[in-house]
């Protein structure tokens, strides 16, 4: 039966479903839905007979994908981030659809010049140069330290003074480096293309995320790892101080595996924990500021300062710096996490007895990723005594 004949008896059946949910579902939104990937075809049934035509019915799981599409849908909503939204509502889209949105969501980290052939044919560095020389022109940095998180470390400052000495002594480098702007755009920029960064940059990033520190002392653990633990350092870390164990090659093609291998159900974990750490972060926030305001130090200022320079405290920073939310950035921050758990789940078993009980202690992750890390990357079971003996 053509379209221009009235909907289907399929179709038909859906858009009375939606009608005895109160919503109004027409047959050109359901092929709408259907091109976009959103909702399955009808399964082909058995002929009517005597050359009246075949029957088609929709299936199952069509009936609550039509009753979510009709609420959610509507001008200017891409079908990518309903798909996302439907995914995480738990909604049976269609694996493939899931997917693609997810690997959509990889594309929105694009960098100067990728948009045109200049910079085709180049080698890594030369990659990295063209980039480099691109966000020179346009004058983008990256916002190492949101607005809102300046304020909140300027307040503690004023509130708490001069650190006592004994943190200030645990910061070993006495002449750090000073991270410009635009240094630190092109360590994200050659970190994004898949070049080596040492720990030394990373210290250097660290301190440029909390200029108003005194001392850095996670940035110095960091920055003298090589050092302290020589013998855990050389199963990890190249001459350079690049670590060894994360693959190379572009990172976004990285995420995209991710996107395309881990389960669905992984997808969904992510997913969740993104959305349950940017409440955190944005909650936390607001306490600190609340126990600012009546000029006291408390929990939550106390949360911020233990992870200020830690995974935790980096997660806040991000989420200050994505105002605006949207399924593509939570799609992202999910595909980041997955990602990190399995460069956890590898230098598990590169580094055997390795002190796992740290990501327990307050402010090293965020809780709502120590939970997605700790119950499925790594193995806790020897941790504490080693960490007793140590």
């Amino acid at each position: 039966m053509s379209s221009s004949d009235g909907p289907s008896a399929a179709d038909q059946q859906l858009i009375d479903h939606a009608a005895r949910h109160d919503l109004t579902v027409t047959a050109k939104q359901l092929a709408g839905w259907r091109r976009a990937g959103l909702l399955p075809g009808n399964v082909p049934g058995g002929g009517l007979g005597r050359g009246r035509g075949s029957t088609s019915s929709p299936p199952p799981e069509s009936f609550d994908l039509v009753l979510a599409l009709a609420r959610r849908a509507g001008r200017g909503k891409r079908p990518a981030d309903l798909a996302l939204l439907l995914f995480a509502e738990g909604l049976p889209v269609p694996e493939a659809t899931v997917r693609a949105a997810f690997r959509a969501a990889v594309d929105t980290i694009a960098l100067p010049g990728e948009d045109d052939s200049s910079g085709d044919g180049l080698d890594l560095d030369g990659h990295v140069d063209h980039v480099a020389g691109r966000l020179a022109e346009t004058g983008q940095t990256v916002t190492l330290v949101p607005a809102r998180a300046r304020r909140i470390d300027e307040r503690i400052t004023r509130l708490l003074g001069e650190p006592p000495t004994e943190l200030t002594e645990l910061d070993k480098n006495t002449e750090p480096s000073r991270l410009t702007t635009q240094d630190a755009s092109l360590t994200a920029v050659t970190a994004v293309l898949g070049g080596t960064v040492s720990l030394q940059e990373i210290g250097d990033l660290l301190r440029a995320m909390a200029p108003g520190m005194a001392s850095h002392p996670i940035a110095s653990l960091v920055e003298t790892t090589q050092q302290d633990v020589p013998d855990a350092a050389d199963l990890v870390l190249a001459d350079d101080g690049s670590l060894t164990f994360i693959p190379g090659g572009d990172a976004r093609d990285l995420l995209r595996a991710v996107a395309d291998t881990d389960s669905l159900e992984d997808l969904a974990a992510g997913w969740r924990t993104a959305r349950q750490v940017r409440e955190w972060a944005l909650d936390l926030c607001e306490r600190v500021e609340g126990e600012l305001d009546a000029g006291q130090i408390g929990e939550a200022v106390t949360e911020w300062l233990h992870g200020r320079q830690l995974l935790s405290g980096l997660a806040v920073l991000e989420t200050l710096r994505e105002r605006r939310w949207s399924p593509s950035s939570g799609a992202l921050s999910a595909l980041v996490l997955l990602f990190q758990r399995q460069m956890f789940a590898v230098l598990d078993g590169l580094v055997p007895g390795c002190q796992w009980h740290v990501l327990e202690m307050p402010g090293v992750l965020p809780p709502p990723v120590r939970d997605l890390i700790l119950n499925t990357a790594v193995s806790l079971e020897a941790a504490p005594a080693e960490g007793a003996a140590g």
